[in-house]
C-alpha cells in the first residue's frame, strides 16, 4: 500500500493568520498519526509565513511516525534545520523565494552538480533524499547521477487534467515511474491529488511508494471532519 504523508502546512497558516497557537500544530501532528497517517510533511519556508523553524524541532521531537522536511537547500538555515533534526527524508524543492506555492520540479541537468553534492551532505547523515521532478524522462535520468534515493513526482498536470482525459493524463507519469523503477530510483508523488484523482493515480503509478497531501486533505476535514478524512484517503490508497 503506498503510504499517506500528511502536509501540515495549512494547519500552521491557519494558526499564524490568527496569531496565538490555535490550531495546535503539533497536537494536529498527533491526531494526525492516531486517526492513521504514515508520516508528517512540513515545507518551513525563509519567511515562515506558515510552518516555523520552532515547529519543525518541536515536531521532531514528538511524532512516531515518518517525518518528511521539504524546502529549497539553496538556503543555509534550511539546510542547518535539515541536519539538526535529521528526519527520515527530506524533499529538495526548487521553490523561489516567496513563492506562493510549488510550481515545478528540478532541472537536474542544469542543477545536477549542486543536487549532488547537497544530496551527498544528507545521505551522509542517514537521511533519506527526494528530489522534487516534472514527469520528463531526460529529468529523471539526470536525477539518477545525482544521487537521490527517490523522486516524487510533481503531480498538478494531471490533477488539472484528470478530469478531460484520465487515460492522457497519466500516460506521461507512468512512463516517468517506469523509467525511475528501471534505475532503482523510489518514487513518491504530490500536488493536487485528491479524494477524486488519488485513486486512479495510484493504481495506474506502477511502486508508488508515498503520496504527500495537505491542502485538499486539510479542506476536506473542514467537511468530513479530520479522523473521517484520513480514513477518506487512505481507503484511496488501498
Amino acid at each position: 500500500m503506498t503510504r499517506l504523508s500528511v502536509n501540515i502546512n495549512k494547519i500552521a497558516t491557519l494558526r499564524n493568520s490568527r496569531g496565538g497557537n490555535n490550531p495546535d500544530v503539533l497536537q494536529t501532528a498527533l491526531k494526525l498519526e492516531k486517526f492513521g497517517a504514515q508520516g508528517i510533511t512540513v515545507h518551513p519556508r525563509p519567511d515562515e509565513r506558515h510552518i516555523t523553524y520552532q515547529d519543525v524541532f518541536d515536531l521532531k521531537a514528538k511524532i512516531s511516525t515518518e517525518f518528511n522536511i521539504e524546502g529549497n537547500p539553496l538556503e543555509q538555515k534550511f539546510i542547518d534545520l535539515v541536519l539538526a533534526n535529521k528526519p527520515e527524508q527530506v524533499t529538495l524543492v526548487p521553490d523561489a523565494q516567496g513563492q506562493l506555492t510549488s510550481n515545478h520540479g528540478w532541472d537536474t541537468i542544469k542543477n545536477k552538480a549542486f543536487l549532488k553534492n547537497i544530496i551527498s551532505t544528507f545521505k551522509s547523515e542517514g537521511i533519506r533524499v527526494s528530489i522534487f521532478v516534472d514527469p520528463n524522462l531526460e529529468m529523471i535520468d539526470a536525477a539518477v547521477e545525482t544521487g537521490t534515493d527517490r523522486i516524487e513526482l510533481y503531480t498538478e498536470s494531471y490533477a488539472k487534467s484528470f478530469l478531460e482525459n484520465k487515460e492522457k493524463a497519466i500516460e506521461p507519469f507512468i512512463l516517468a515511474a517506469n523509467k525511475a523503477k528501471e534505475n532503482d530510483l523510489g518514487i513518491n508523488a504530490g500536488h493536487d491529488l485528491d479524494l477524486q484523482n488519488l485513486k486512479y493515480f495510484a493504481q495506474q503509478v506502477p511502486d508508488l511508494l508515498e503520496v504527500s497531501i495537505g491542502h485538499a486533505l486539510i479542506c476536506d476535514a473542514l467537511i468530513y471532519g479530520l479522523e473521517n478524512t484520513v480514513q477518506l484517503y487512505l481507503r484511496e490508497l488501498k
